[in-house]
């Protein structure tokens, strides 16, 4: 049976009924399913806003269909439930690629647009969202509406979680590319301080974006590998990106494998394992943007707990200002924290309501999930985040409070007011609905 959890396997959550959504010229009657009803196409979300606990889940994984490709001026149109990677595996060949990209390719069109995603270019080419012209909406009363991106129910549903409607079609303006490589600079750098210095540097790149040692102290605190670059031409055979998984995770690691000592030796070995600071190649676009991809099931490392991805974006600040709290908590606590990602935010404007990007440097780290410790910690990370004027962004999210979502995202209630009525979510539920 078809598992419909979300990428991190906490919170757990079983609907009620699934039902698939197969054709455009043939949808369910909306207003006669079981509510409420929430779309779902890959389950990547990492908590909860992909969940629809008890209810109805419209499964549209089969509308997968490109419909229309403009190679003259890179307009795509396709179906919600296409994958990125099967849209890429059309484009590179033809010259070109998706304006932004997240850490995986195998994320929807609509869940691309329901949040909004951003990649390793959002200080050049802002979210997603921002590069789709329009899109078709579906709503339980029967309407089925063009939306531009002028309009306030697109606004609301680019970063709305799913909740305005069912998203049929979407298209999408790609970008020009000069290859299927990517000048690839790697930068070791010592402390948070060197962050800041490379990336001071940003604008010269297309793409940037650092692994950081959570778990570093003192004079090492924020320590990492910063790497950025470009579009560049590749020789040779490019292999395709529905076949790019090299070793899959058979069985679920016990739980307590991952842990403070695991994770130190491993960042230990992954910040020494590059000898010289600096290193630059050519390589293929697919390791450059979705290492992840090549180890399936990568998540049952985590144990049958499963894991948070805890996410927040605060504002720069010369010194590392809030940034430098977080990692100072996270290294001083008792929690393994694993796979850190740190970039820079650039202004672009986000089109959505409840768009999680802004301007400011954003953090993302796994914790397997070891109850009530981790909760407390990230409750306090939350208030770090809060006191700066910060955000956590939703769809990473599977336990932040009412009182923290209101303070990160003031512009909830223009999204209720545009939530078809009929469709809500478990992540929803929680923090604004009653």
């Amino acid at each position: 049976m078809q598992d419909y959890g979300s990428w991190g396997r906490y919170p757990h959550a079983s609907p009620a009924a699934v039902v698939p959504v197969v054709w455009r010229s043939d949808l369910p009657e909306l207003d006669r399913l079981p509510g409420p009803m929430l779309p779902y196409a890959c389950g990547r979300s990492y908590g909860d806003s992909c969940l629809n606990e008890g209810a109805t889940l419209l499964d549209v994984r089969r509308l997968n269909r490109l419909i229309a490709l403009d190679e003259a001026t890179g307009l795509l149109r396709c179906e919600a439930g296409v994958t990125l990677a099967e849209i890429l595996d059309v484009v590179v060949p033809r010259g070109w690629f998706l304006p932004v990209v997240p850490g995986t390719r195998w994320v929807s069109v609509g869940g691309a647009i329901a949040n909004d995603i951003h990649g390793k270019n959002h200080h050049r080419a802002g979210t997603f969202g921002r590069h789709v012209t329009c899109l078709e909406l579906a709503r339980s009363g029967g309407e089925r509406t063009v939306l531009s991106p002028d309009d306030p129910l697109f606004q609301a549903t680019v970063g709305g979680l799913g909740l305005t409607g069912l998203i049929l079609w979407a298209e999408i303006r790609l970008r020009r590319i000069p290859g299927a490589g990517i000048d690839q600079e790697r930068i070791r750098f010592g402390s948070l301080d060197g962050f800041f210095e490379l990336a001071a540097e940003d604008h010269a790149y297309e793409y940037t974006v650092a692994w950081v040692d959570c778990l570093a102290r003192g004079a090492r605190l924020g320590r990492g590998i910063y790497m950025r670059g470009d579009h560049a031409p590749l020789a040779g055979t490019l292999e395709s990106p529905l076949d790019a998984t090299r070793v899959r995770v058979p069985l679920e690691a016990p739980a307590g494998l991952i842990n403070r000592l695991t994770m130190r030796l491993f960042n230990q070995a992954y910040y020494h394992r590059q000898v010289r600071r600096r290193r630059r190649e050519v390589l293929p676009y697919a390791p450059f943007f979705f290492p992840l991809d090549a180890v399936g099931e990568w998540t049952r490392l985590y144990g049958p707990g499963g894991f948070l991805q805890y996410q927040c974006v605060v504002p720069d600040a010369p010194s590392g200002g809030a940034i430098r709290a977080i990692f100072d908590r996270i290294s001083r606590s008792d929690e393994p924290a694993c796979l850190g990602v740190l970039k820079r935010f650039g202004a672009a404007e986000s089109p959505g309501w409840l768009s999680f990007p802004r301007a400011g440097i954003t953090l993302a780290v796994d914790f397997p999930y070891r109850g009530q410790p981790t909760l407390k910690l990230l409750d306090e990370l939350d208030a770090v985040v809060r006191d700066a004027g910060g955000a956590v962004y939703p769809a990473k999210d599977a336990r932040m409070s009412r009182q923290s979502f209101a303070a990160f995202f003031p512009a909830a209630p223009r999204l209720e007011a545009q939530r078809d009525p009929r469709f809500s979510s478990s992540f929803w539920r929680r923090v604004y609905a009653a």
